[in-house]
């Protein structure tokens, strides 16, 4: 009798033993079928229900990463970089190896916090955390980071070597085509004005309206003395530029990227 009541209680506590297992391990999917399949999904991210939903699963989870990462989001597509860091920061601390990466490209792109985004990215590197993020290699958006610190030479080195990955790992694949330009715009700003002109051809043969690389390079024809060039240049950049043939980037439409032109450049541009 005493053997078959100790067998009784081991199954019951195997049994119960099992199903908290199991529930711990559905936790977080049930937590996001609840406050994010139909809670903030149902939402746009700019609702103030986004908040509250994702407020409710991490009262649950605090643990969990990915919910900072998406409390995040929409406060730096408003331009709340300090509000929205808060809790990404959260984020990269609880998964440094999926965030931290993320977090470099908000500073370079959408806070402007190049030097701190500079840190970041090399810190992703070194740990080899993963081979870009946003569809670029982290060496893209170092070049993006010096030029906009005026180190000239670091963003060169810089968008150099991301051309030389691709062109390594996939040898017929063509370069992206903003790698040229912001290799042209490095050239520009450093006044060598024939290689700039090498480079924004090499971006618009890639990309044949666009209106960005046409632009600067109507100015480094100009300065080449080549004036009816860059004038008839600079009339098809601005036609194309009016039909949208701009940086094409996801996030454009919520950030100006680095040397990006705005119409008003324009009608004030300046030999």
């Amino acid at each position: 009798m005493k053997s078959l009541l100790v067998a009784f209680f081991l199954s019951f506590f195997c049994f119960f033993g099992n199903t908290v297992s199991a529930q711990l391990l559905t936790d977080k999917e049930a937590v996001e079928k609840r406050f994010l399949v139909n809670g903030a999904y149902r939402y746009h991210y700019f609702a103030p229900q986004w908040q509250l939903y994702l407020d409710s699963a991490l009262a649950i989870l605090p643990g969990e990463a990915s919910f900072w990462q998406l409390k995040a989001m929409p406060l730096f597509k408003q331009r709340k970089y300090e509000a929205g860091m808060k809790y990404l920061d959260k984020a990269v601390a609880l998964d440094p190896a999926e965030y931290l990466d993320y977090r470099a490209f908000i500073k370079c792109i959408f806070q402007k916090d190049y030097q701190s985004a500079i840190t970041d990215f090399n810190l992703a590197k070194s740990a080899h955390y993963h081979q870009g993020v946003m569809d670029h290699g982290y060496d893209f958006y170092l070049g993006l980071s010096y030029l906009q610190l005026n180190d000239y030479s670091a963003a060169k080195a810089s968008l150099l070597e991301v051309i030389r990955r691709v062109q390594e790992s996939s040898p017929s694949a063509p370069v992206h085509f903003l790698y040229y330009f912001y290799l042209g715009i490095v050239h520009y700003e450093t006044a060598d004005y024939p290689a700039a002109v090498d480079y924004f051809n090499k971006a618009l043969s890639l990309y044949p309206r666009f209106s960005d690389a046409g632009y600067y390079k109507s100015i480094c024809l100009m300065r080449l003395h080549r004036d009816e060039e860059g004038r008839k240049t600079l009339a098809a950049a601005r036609k194309d530029f009016k039909e949208g043939y701009s940086i094409p980037e996801d996030n454009a439409v919520y950030e100006p990227y680095p040397y990006q032109v705005k119409d008003w450049m324009y009608t004030y541009y300046k030999q």
